[in-house]
């Protein structure tokens, strides 16, 4: 925990303190915030009052009082829940606006974490809790120059396991045969060459399974891939660091020649792709702010404007980070209104999507915000792939 670094965000942001709370590690993001152990056997409720100016003071149970004791700040203990609200309440009394990982209205649930009943109670102090979510972007999404670069040798590695996916396809189809799972296990291959991790293997989807964004293929729906067939890979890695920041992209090619459907649907997302980009380097160069919504918005209304609104059914982007959904600015105005600003040093997918019965098109790209700049950080995919 970085405690000067906290205290100058509570004050940029006008907030009193940040209250940070947990039972049975239900947030993880006051763990990851404040440097605490993630396996850390948490049976009571503990409290970290984090002041904009002045000493930290954490409440912490008797029978694990030193929990917090890697945290700076003076120690308060209790045992009965009688002496936790008396305690609770002092350490809070000499502020008004507390930050805590709530959201209101659950308007972004990756931050909603504290439960309600902890909130009626913070309240009853007479509070106004405020949303932490712009901080936990700060201190959680914002990356080091190293991040960024083990970022761009991400890139290179799955940029060049991506140019050699289609070919490879095209080959095994004309030599034989292959199907979605085979594929998808060629790149987990190419993957651990490069020496890359992922959370879970990419997607190879043809056709009607190109059509579902979050399709898993297995040996056992696993289908074949034939002349005529449209191909979708979405395939995201880091490198093997703890530290490492992922890379996250989709492609689609048609084996043989395209429909002039398929043409057509790719284009609009291609095009809906590309104003989601220029928006955010609009914006930075500008020099305003912009929030994820606003993103999604403009990507949103075009493919509208075009016929397909009710086809593109998730959000423009996510956040990209250690994790491959990090906790910046989502690009979101359907899921949920994410009012979160797209700060410096963040990066985050692009990726719309037209999703037919018979076969979907999705075009991602990731963008990262450096030197006041927004920049679309790999290549970017302008025509169809033909196998």
């Amino acid at each position: 925990m970085n405690l000067p670094e906290l205290q100058a965000a509570l004050r940029d942001s006008h907030n009193d303190c940040w209250l940070f709370y947990d039972h049975h590690h239900r947030d993880p993001i006051a763990y990851s915030v404040l440097g605490l152990p993630e396996k850390m056997m948490v049976t009571r409720r503990w409290f970290y009052v984090v002041p904009a100016d002045g000493e930290p003071v954490k409440l912490v149970h008797r029978i694990e009082s030193h929990h917090l004791d890697s945290l700076a700040g003076k120690k308060l203990e209790y045992s009965a829940w009688q002496e936790l609200w008396q305690n609770l309440e002092a350490m809070l009394k000499p502020y008004h606006r507390v930050v805590m990982q709530y959201s209101p209205n659950n308007q972004i649930p990756y931050i909603s974490l504290v439960d309600a009943g902890m909130l009626e109670l913070v309240r009853s102090f007479d509070k106004e809790i405020v949303s932490s979510a712009n901080l936990v972007a700060r201190f959680e999404a914002t990356l080091t120059e190293a991040q960024m670069a083990s970022h761009f040798k991400a890139r290179d590695a799955v940029d060049k396991v991506t140019a050699a996916f289609f070919p490879e396809v095209g080959r095994r189809v004309r030599n034989g045969g292959t199907h979605e799972f085979e594929m998808q296990q060629w790149v987990m291959e190419a993957f651990r060459r490069e020496n890359l991790v992922t959370d879970d293997p990419p997607i190879v989807g043809v056709n009607a399974h190109s059509g579902d964004p979050h399709y898993e293929p297995t040996s056992a729906t696993s289908a074949p891939m034939r002349e005529g067939d449209f191909v979708l890979l979405d395939l995201w890695a880091k490198v093997n660091d703890p530290d490492g920041v992922y890379y996250d992209i989709t492609w689609t090619g048609v084996i043989g020649k395209p429909s002039d459907k398929h043409r057509q649907v790719f284009e609009i997302v291609r095009d809906a792709r590309n104003v989601g980009i220029d928006t955010v380097k609009e914006a930075f160069d500008n020099k305003q702010k912009i929030q994820g919504w606003q993103v999604d918005q403009a990507v949103r209304e075009f493919i509208t404007g075009k016929g397909y609104g009710q086809y593109f059914i998730h959000r423009t982007g996510h956040s990209i980070g250690r994790d491959i959904h990090a906790n910046g600015a989502n690009l979101d105005n359907l899921e949920t209104k994410d009012d979160r600003d797209i700060l410096p040093n963040t990066c985050f997918s692009i990726e719309p999507g037209i999703y037919l019965p018979e076969f979907g098109v999705r075009s991602e790209i990731n963008m990262m915000i450096h030197n006041g700049k927004g920049e679309v950080t790999g290549r970017v995919q302008n025509e169809l792939v033909l196998i």
